[in-house]
């Protein structure tokens, strides 16, 4: 069972550290009441978290990339301050809150940044909804759930409303206690997410057919192996011969010595690759 909950740990990025006190906003759409923190100034760049975690999981690199945008951090369905509702969890349904969200802050377009199950989403709302993501930034991201090592999918497999219990005294459940509507909803969540996690997808057709540029990010020892990330640049148009012809709109990063738990942390690395990503002209990234 300890050997479960630090894989589901890993899953969650489960390293939460407090971010700036920040008062957040609540936007009533598609029967949520979806909770969002707007930090910074400048162009527009939507958050998703994780698995089973939160705003807090992103710590110092939230405030860094604050610096030079406004960061439109969100809390998914039955996550952290949003409220669960009768509705299974599904990459689909939570990219359709994301571009809903979009839509509800008025905004033409924005960039949109997701990590591990955040990054799924981020990835089915530029598929469903590419008119509202201007680029798009892929943390630990795999775009097949074979491509997932299989201890994570181990884990995933062991998500389940009983094995909640075991969960308490993670960080996981201390952030989703100190802010959660209601914390009966604890079982609820791990076994939605869990069930969500056990969908077997391909979206390698629909990746082929994405026009967004997309910086891809991975761990040489992440919970996708470093091929995974590749092949997924791969599908976008990446790995040409640049010197001979136009460099792809996408690009891929791989970060050395770090891991799925270690990736957000490492904020001296991951900053400066989105903020040049995303500052770059569109016809340069």
């Amino acid at each position: 069972m300890k050997f479960i909950v630090l894989v589901l740990m890993l899953i969650s990025g489960a390293m939460m550290s407090p971010v700036s006190a920040q008062e957040g906003q609540y936007a009533p759409l598609n029967g949520l009441e979806l909770y969002y923190e707007i930090h910074g100034e400048g162009e527009p760049l939507v958050l998703l978290h994780g698995g089973l975690g939160g705003i807090p999981e992103f710590g110092a690199l939230l405030p860094a990339l604050a610096q030079t945008r406004q960061v439109i951090a969100v809390e998914l369905q039955g996550h952290g301050h949003t409220a669960d509702i009768d509705r299974p969890l599904s990459y689909e349904a939570l990219a359709d809150d994301i571009a809903a969200l979009i839509a509800y802050l008025e905004l033409e377009q924005a960039d949109v940044m997701g990590f591990s199950l955040g990054g799924g989403v981020a990835l089915q709302t530029a598929i469903r909804h590419p008119e509202v993501v201007r680029k798009l930034v892929l943390v630990s991201t795999p775009f097949r759930r074979e491509g997932i090592h299989e201890v994570f999918r181990q884990g995933m497999s062991a998500m389940t409303a009983e094995s909640a219990s075991a969960m308490l005294e993670t960080p996981m459940y201390m952030l989703y206690s100190s802010v959660a509507p209601n914390l009966n909803d604890w079982a609820t969540l791990v076994g939605k997410v869990g069930a969500m996690m056990a969908q077997d997808y391909d979206w390698s057709a629909e990746v082929t057919a994405m026009t967004t540029p997309t910086l891809i990010l991975a761990g040489d020892s992440d919970m996708i192996p470093p091929a995974h990330a590749v092949e997924m640049f791969g599908l976008l148009g990446g790995g040409v011969p640049g010197d001979f012809g136009p460099m792809p709109a996408s690009q891929v990063a791989i970060l050395p010595a770090t891991t799925h738990f270690t990736i957000l942390s490492k904020v001296e690395m991951v900053t400066p690759l989105v903020n040049a990503f995303l500052d770059a002209p569109a016809a340069q990234s």
